[in-house]
């Protein structure tokens, strides 16, 4: 769906939360009844256009903007090319982490040794290509969706492994709200597939709790991280433990 038929469809759910019908509409811009209707199915509404309506009809052109950005499809990964642009500078990378996270501009300056320029330059960047979109007063809207991830075995999964895992696993695991599992199983491939559906719906509520945790003040808040994996393995030095063929026949 384009550009404008998200702006016409959410001001038409907005009009029609305010009670406000086209014959209405009509009646406050001085229009006949069919011409608006015109109007909003051929979707030529320029933004003068726009802001006459969504005032005459008392819906607060901010909602509309906002609602059909809010409804603009949006990408669950970045480009290959894309990842590459942040790994080729750790400070954009960061940046980008931070915004994955909602980060404001000041909490970036509070905590990180980065000047005003530097991270506007960074978000910027971030902006040409395709992560966030900037907006006045170094505000930012993220162009990708909740569900978003990075490319699996891509650039930037590689360099967490390599960099990042060690790190990570170094806690100790004891902290409130957090929790360390290891648990062996032998399943099926149905069974494997149902659970790794599972793991999705908890990157999903995962995603929900960020989302809804964002009202909450930044003290309120702590930065934390899941990382799951799941599949099929044995460690390499039980697996050197095993069996071979030759000595299971001779016994």
């Amino acid at each position: 769906m384009s550009s404008p038929e998200l702006l016409l469809q959410v001001l038409r759910t907005q009009m029609r939360a305010a009670g406000v019908t086209y014959k209405m509409l009509a009646e406050r811009i001085a229009m006949s009844e069919s011409s608006v209707k015109r109007m909003f199915g051929q979707q030529d509404m320029s933004l003068t256009r726009l802001a006459q309506i969504c005032k005459a009809a008392g819906v607060p052109m901010e909602d509309v903007l906002r609602g059909a950005a809010d409804a603009t499809p949006q990408a669950d990964c970045l480009t290959l090319q894309q990842e590459k642009s942040l790994l080729a500078n750790p400070h954009l990378l960061l940046m980008a982490i931070c915004c994955l996270g909602h980060w404001t501009l000041e909490q970036v300056l509070e905590t990180y040794d980065l000047t005003a320029p530097e991270c506007i330059v960074l978000l910027a960047e971030l902006d040409r290509l395709g992560l966030i979109e900037l907006k006045p007063l170094n505000r930012y809207r993220l162009r990708v969706s909740n569900a978003f991830r990075w490319l699996p075995d891509g650039p930037v999964q590689q360099f967490f492994r390599e960099h990042a895992v060690d790190d990570y696993f170094s806690g100790s695991f004891n902290g409130a709200g957090e929790t360390l599992l290891c648990l062996p199983a032998r399943l099926s491939q149905a069974s494997a597939q149902e659970l790794a559906g599972r793991i999705q719906q908890l990157a999903g509520e995962l995603a929900r709790l960020h989302q809804s945790d964002r009202r909450l003040a930044p003290h309120e808040r702590d930065g934390f991280t899941l990382l799951v994996g799941f599949r099929s393995w044995e460690f390499a030095a039980f697996t050197a433990l095993r069996r071979n063929a030759t000595t299971s026949t001779r016994k």
